[in-house]
């Protein structure tokens, strides 16, 4: 049985900049995901690396922590059956080279680093994702 799910979907600096927000939040509805909260931001150095914490040890943190502060983001909490491993196939690989066509980061993304958008992994990073960016009265019912 499929459950209702929640994920964290993040347009990143360079799909913004590219003006491909409008693209992505269609493709998203077109796929069935409803949008329960979304906003744009500019985040700081201390806050992006405060949100991916996780890959501190990482050799690309200094980078990604870099860009994900570098211009504005949407951030957009999102709703469906199913939604993270939906979401994550919609994005397409992280190295939108070995993305499939019809995925997002196909479409959208320059490089594995500047690949558009961001999507949640699991339910626990899920809820922690959503609880970053989203106070829970910020969520439609």
């Amino acid at each position: 049985m499929k459950t209702l799910q929640r994920t964290l979907s993040i347009i990143k600096p360079d799909a913004v900049e590219k003006g491909a927000a409008g693209d992505i939040i269609h493709t998203l509805l077109e796929n069935k995901f409803r949008t329960i909260g979304m906003k744009m931001l500019h985040i700081n150095k201390a806050q992006a690396e405060g949100f991916y914490a996780v890959h501190v040890s990482r050799p690309f943190f200094e980078s990604l922590t870099n860009f994900m502060s570098s211009g504005p983001i949407i951030v957009i909490a999102l709703e469906k059956e199913d939604a993270i491993a939906d979401y994550r196939k919609l994005m397409g690989a992280t190295d939108p080279a070995k993305a499939e066509e019809g995925t997002i980061r196909k479409k959208w993304a320059a490089n594995i680093e500047k690949n558009a958008v961001h999507g949640s992994d699991a339910e626990d990073t899920a809820r922690f994702e959503l609880s970053y960016f989203f106070a829970g009265y910020e969520l439609a019912k």
